[in-house]
């Protein structure tokens, strides 16, 4: 582990190494077959990296080519010590910036984002900007041409909507999804508590629709998925039934940040009635 400090930013950086935490989960086809801590740490990971990362190619003064994966969020004892775990797995660094408002993982090692590639093999990514962004990525550090990523970089989401056609889930959940919903969850779901105690999770996307319908039909929710602006689809759930499901979805898929401050809230409450 190398550490420096330069003034408000903070890193600690990391090579990928193995994981020991307290995360036990278990597979839902055996229950005897237990996902290792560190296959949970990725599977989870890509679910965050497909709600707050970015999967980025840019250019040294048109000289050469910058490759970089990152995912930001606000800057919590909760988010950081997350993104600490993650960077143990996958590697890369944690860094505090933006006058101390965010932390960020970023990777931008290529050597790093190569070996990085191998998880998206075994755990293929699910939303369609992503699926685009990785393409390009691969594409550029295959050809390795800067003239080609100027011709090509307007062109990145092209196929995006044949890929939502398409469907990545149309044949099926995989078995990694519910370590991937719950790193979703921690980038786009809401836990709401009202005074009315009309509480609620709520979840949305934009472009994938095929996405929402999957987290409808893993929770058992019969709410219809709302659709308030052009190309974004969200999900709104009251119903404690339901609700329930979630929590219990939770107690073995954990959430890792600062949305597992939320459910604690939330569960508390929600045991209270």
């Amino acid at each position: 582990m190398d550490i420096a400090f330069h003034d408000t930013l903070f890193i600690v950086t990391y090579n990928m190494v193995s994981l020991t935490t307290s995360i036990s989960i278990e597979n839902k086809d055996n229950k005897n077959n237990k996902i290792s801590d560190e296959e949970y740490i990725k599977m989870f990971w890509l679910g965050l990296m497909e709600g707050d990362g970015s999967i980025q190619v840019n250019h040294w003064r048109k000289q050469s080519l910058q490759f970089r994966l990152v995912i930001k969020l606000s800057n919590l004892p909760s988010n950081y010590n997350m993104l600490v775990k993650i960077a143990k797995v996958i590697g890369g660094s944690v860094r505090i910036t933006g006058r101390n408002k965010d932390v960020i993982w970023v990777v931008n090692k290529k050597e790093i984002i190569q070996k990085i590639i191998k998880i998206f093999y075994s755990y293929p990514l699910l939303t369609s900007k992503k699926i685009c962004q990785l393409e390009f990525l691969k594409k550029c550090l295959l050809e390795n041409s800067v003239d080609n990523y100027l011709a090509s970089r307007n062109n990145k989401y092209n196929n995006q909507d044949y890929i939502i056609n398409l469907n990545p889930l149309k044949s099926g959940i995989p078995d990694y999804f519910k370590a991937w919903l719950s790193g979703f969850i921690e980038s786009e779901g809401c836990f709401s508590i009202r005074k009315n105690n009309n509480d609620s999770f709520s979840i949305g996307q934009n472009d994938d629709l095929y996405l929402i319908n999957a987290i409808k039909q893993n929770f058992g929710a019969l709410n219809e998925v709302r659709n308030p602006r052009r190309k974004y689809y969200s999900i709104e759930i009251y119903r404690k039934e339901t609700l329930k499901n979630i929590i219990n979805h939770f107690n073995k898929y954990p959430l890792l940040g600062e949305k597992a401050e939320s459910l604690k809230k939330f569960n508390t409450k929600f045991k209270l009635k």
